[in-house]
């Protein structure tokens, strides 16, 4: 609308515009872009939330998963309105740390949370999150803030004392929320301030469904029924769906749902392979969808699908999620004592990835992806395995090395026929 102005004035005074565009050195399409690009307080405020950014393919806002190799994958994040959905593996040990990423992530940013589990209470997880972990140059930023804050009387101390001292505190307010994606100490357990000054909220199961119900048919469980009405009622009161035109402050809702399908969610699709009712979860995730797509939210979930016997609804539960993470882990399997795989705790399958606006989904090119849990580190990286002939085995042939170099031609001079040979 703004453009259809300006070329109706223009149409009456075209001098006056061009004297003043000279006068201004910016020419339309300047203004324009600056325009688009944050100048504007109407276009500018979705991009302004700590902790975003806008994709460099569609504009779509999006959000760090915890991992920046994983946002990598993903294509730069995790889109604001999707349903990130993680494949547990066989024991479920490494999943639950993508899970904590994501909920550390939006401490860290100030993001709030909405944490449900039918297996831990909520409270309980958040105190098991993992603790951020400073680069260089948050650091520098950190020691270049508290340097400049000081009276010039204390300016004269040396810069590299303020650096050692500001290392071992932990600040209760985001750290560094200005960056997009954060590493973490999985060692280390976040800072009972940062969590006491986040804002979240929980929903813990058993402590939601009463001993006597009065259950009338449905196509949901109970558990699937108070927890997509926990979740609306916190999007619709917090004005997360964007109705409260009062909240000048946009903020982004951090969704995460673990355990979802399990018996515990009083759901029996993973016990029968021809369940009556299996049909539930994937209304749930219908239902749920539709939620996240209205609202400035994003949603993680764990779910064990090597549970679940029937293969046609785990189609369906991938049909119904934006993008789908697969662990497999190595413990229990032959690739445990496989030598070739030593160097890694399994594989990673970016299964699915989302493609807003359209029916299709994309699906990651690359094939060959790892993971290790170091000491301090989750790490994803591509998989590197070693030579066919390792250095044992080459030493060990070398008998079959010197026969071999007695049948090549004279074009290798004088090792052909000597005794000695190269020992690659």
């Amino acid at each position: 609308m703004a453009a259809v102005g300006s070329c109706g004035t223009g149409t009456g005074s075209t001098g006056s515009m061009a004297a003043v565009a000279a006068r201004s050195n910016v020419t339309s399409f300047q203004r324009k872009s600056s325009r688009a690009g944050g100048t504007d307080s109407g276009g500018s405020r979705l991009v302004s939330i700590p902790g975003t950014r806008p994709s460099v393919r569609n504009g779509q806002l999006l959000v760090s998963t915890g991992l920046p190799a994983l946002d990598q994958l993903l294509g730069g994040g995790l889109a604001v309105g999707t349903v990130l959905l993680i494949e547990e593996d066989k024991y479920n040990i490494y999943s639950h740390f993508l899970f904590k990423y994501f909920l550390a992530e939006g401490i860290i940013n100030g993001h709030t949370l909405l944490v449900a589990s039918a297996k831990e209470n909520p409270a309980d997880i958040l105190q098991e999150l993992p603790a951020p972990l400073l680069d260089d140059n948050c650091k520098r930023k950190t020691d270049e803030d508290a340097y400049n804050h000081k009276t010039p009387e204390s300016n004269v101390k040396m810069k590299i004392a303020w650096r050692y001292q500001l290392l071992p505190k932990m600040e209760a307010e985001p750290v560094s929320s200005s960056r997009f994606g954060h590493y973490y100490d999985a060692s280390k357990k976040i800072p009972r301030e940062l969590v006491e000054a986040s804002k979240w909220h929980g929903f813990f199961l058993p402590e939601k469904i009463s001993p006597i119900l009065n259950i009338e048919p449905c196509s949901l469980t109970h558990g699937y029924i108070k927890l997509l009405q926990f979740i609306q009622k916190i999007i619709y009161e917090e004005g997360f769906d964007g109705s409260n035109p009062q909240k000048k402050q946009k903020n982004i809702l951090r969704i995460g749902i673990q355990n979802l399908g399990s018996p515990l969610w009083g759901d029996d699709v993973c016990c029968t392979e021809s369940s009556e009712n299996s049909h539930r979860l994937t209304h749930f995730l219908y239902v749920l969808r539709g939620l996240l797509r209205t609202s400035l939210s994003a949603c993680i979930i764990t779910m064990p699908t090597h549970l679940i016997q029937n293969k046609a609804i785990i189609a369906r539960i991938i049909n119904l999620s934006d993008t789908v993470v697969h662990l497999e882990s190595f413990i229990g399997s032959e690739r445990e004592t496989n030598p070739l795989y030593k160097d890694y705790h399994g594989l990673i399958h970016i299964r699915q990835i989302p493609r807003l606006n359209n029916l299709m989904c994309d699906v990651s090119d690359v094939k060959d992806l790892a993971f290790k849990l170091k000491r301090k580190l989750f790490t994803i990286e591509r998989l590197h395995l070693p030579p066919d002939l390792s250095d044992t085995v080459s030493r060990s042939s070398k008998p079959d090395l010197a026969e071999s170099a007695k049948l090549l031609g004279p074009g290798c001079g004088m090792m052909a026929g000597g005794k000695k040979h190269l020992d690659f």
